[in-house]
């Protein structure tokens, strides 16, 4: 078989007949699908998760920290945005590394990605069991284990993609606004019943001398930058949909600006009503209020049966995440095995849907072995883990993504130098000094994610994955690679760049021809 050597240290090989007729997707999208699928994607991180920090960092810490991810997220979605314009196929921040970096430097992102959505699926999966069996058992009085909620949730959902894409885009859109309603609705009642102390927000007790607004002092705005990410986690895997969507040069940057946008309202809303209700201190308590800490603002003014009615429409909002970060990884893993990267099988897509069944069935059971890990072998084998363990999911998904956020703004730097001749129809407005900005940020979340003792256990766990996966690709992966639309960007310098309009093998013959 003809072959391409010493590029980089890999080797390509011809696609072969059918290999991306077997790889097909749909293009359905427009701007409101896309950006109801981000606002799906994300929307959880204001029903659970965040709220995780208050322990280590205090409010003001979390508050200070979400202005800073505020301006993190705008300058590194503009960032994206002008890459994505470039690159309007399914390979995302793998793609961008790619085309900036060289092979090992898109498998490194894509796998950093990988690990990031396969993993934050995990952790949503285990908050939405969490509101769906309080609300169950608070209406019926039945409750079901743990692991029954996992496989109902992995397995429903993972039906829902494999159905289409234009199904998956209009049910994100649908439960985004549900969510975002059930939001307002918190905040209207809980000012209408007067519930709202803004005094409460300030209830943890200071570590020394420290202040009540800064109980862990200064250090603890580093320490809340990760969490404040968990607001925010999730919108940058738009250009993850360039291949579904009908004009995504123009509506993928659109809908990823306004997604931050929207984002920041509702995550600055929650950050504010929700201890005021509960009170901080409250609802940093895991498992219990720190599972659901809506539904303890709920519950704090009134009844429980009224609660619970409301918790499943905060369900919603969890399930409504679980649909956009599924279809997240499903692309993800997708595209990096189009190219070769990871094995070709889990790219293939379904005849009528035209959706990567066999990457989301996978990354699915992945994700069940490790909530079973986490949640059930760690606390079994050691009861004092049991509490961290929770969190230390959490940090591998925030890690991966922080990674992520700053390869792809390196990325983004480069190419402006390496490709100047690039076609770009979306440039952004902050330029390179906003992707150093970015850039920055991010590094000051890996750092303070990094340097907490508490997650060490997370990020010595990511460091062992990254590790086995980069040594397989090391002696496997590196020799499969072959021309996918991601590698023909990168290796004609740019002018290789719309599948849609050139096909999926346009540089095959250009090349394997010349063999």
């Amino acid at each position: 078989m003809a072959e391409i050597r010493n590029v980089s240290g890999v080797s390509y090989t011809p696609a072969g007949a059918g290999y991306f007729e077997k790889r097909t997707l749909q293009r359905t999208a427009g701007f409101w699908g896309l950006w109801g699928l981000g606002i799906a994607a994300v929307i959880s991180g204001a029903f659970s998760g965040w709220n995780v920090g208050l322990s280590t960092t205090g409010w003001g810490g979390l508050l200070i920290a979400m202005i800073i991810i505020v301006i993190m997220y705008f300058t590194m979605i503009f960032s994206i945005g002008e890459m994505s314009a470039a690159m309007p196929h399914t390979g995302g921040a793998y793609s961008f590394a790619r085309a900036a970096l060289g092979p090992w430097g898109g498998f490194v992102t894509g796998l950093a990605e990988t690990i990031e959505y396969v993993v934050t699926t995990s952790v949503i999966v285990l908050f939405s069991a969490s509101y769906a069996n309080s609300a169950l058992s608070t209406l019926t009085g039945v409750s079901l284990p743990g692991p029954v909620w996992w496989a109902i949730l992995f397995a429903l959902f993972i039906g829902l993609n494999s159905l289409g894409a234009s199904i998956g885009f209009r049910f994100a859109l649908i439960v985004a606004i549900i969510s975002m309603a059930v939001i307002l609705i918190f905040a209207i009642l809980a000012v209408a019943n007067g519930a709202v102390d803004f005094s409460r927000v300030l209830d943890i007790t200071p570590a020394g001398a420290n202040s009540t607004f800064l109980p862990f002092g200064a250090v603890g705005i580093l320490f809340s930058l990760p969490f404040a990410i968990w607001f925010f986690l999730g919108i940058e895997e738009l250009p993850l949909a360039a291949e579904e969507a009908k004009n995504p040069s123009r509506d993928i940057p659109r809908a990823s600006v306004w997604g931050v946008i929207t984002l920041a309202f509702f995550g600055m809303l929650i950050l504010f009503l929700n201890p005021a209700v509960t009170g901080s201190k409250a609802i940093t308590v895991s498992p219990g209020d720190g599972d659901e800490p809506l539904l303890a603002g709920f519950r704090a003014f009134l009844p429980d049966s009224v609660a619970a009615v409301l918790a499943i429409g905060a369900l919603i909002g969890l399930l409504a995440s679980l649909q956009g970060i599924m279809f997240a990884y499903g692309r993800n893993m997708y595209s990096l095995s189009r190219a070769g990267y990871y094995p070709k099988f889990l790219s293939l897509t379904g005849a009528k849907h035209k959706t990567p069944w066999v990457a989301l069935l996978v990354g699915g059971i992945i994700g069940y072995i490790i909530l079973t890990v986490v949640v059930i072998i760690i606390p079994a084998t050691n009861p004092d883990l049991a509490a961290a363990a929770r969190g230390v999911i959490l940090f591998i998904a925030v890690f991966g993504a922080v990674i992520s956020y700053m390869m792809q703004m390196v990325s983004f730097v480069i190419l402006r130098r390496k490709f100047p001749n690039a076609k770009r129809p979306y440039t952004s407005p902050t330029g390179v000094a906003g992707a150093i900005i970015a850039l920055v940020i991010a590094f000051g979340a890996f750092l303070g994610i990094v340097l907490a003792p508490t997650f060490a256990v997370a990020v010595v766990t990511f460091i062992v994955i990254f590790v086995v996966g980069i040594g397989l690709f090391a002696l496997y992966g590196r020799h499969q690679l072959v021309l996918s639309p991601e590698e023909e960007y990168a290796l004609s310098g740019g002018l290789h760049g719309d599948p849609q309009t050139e096909g999926y093998d346009a540089m095959e013959s250009e090349v394997f021809d010349k063999k």
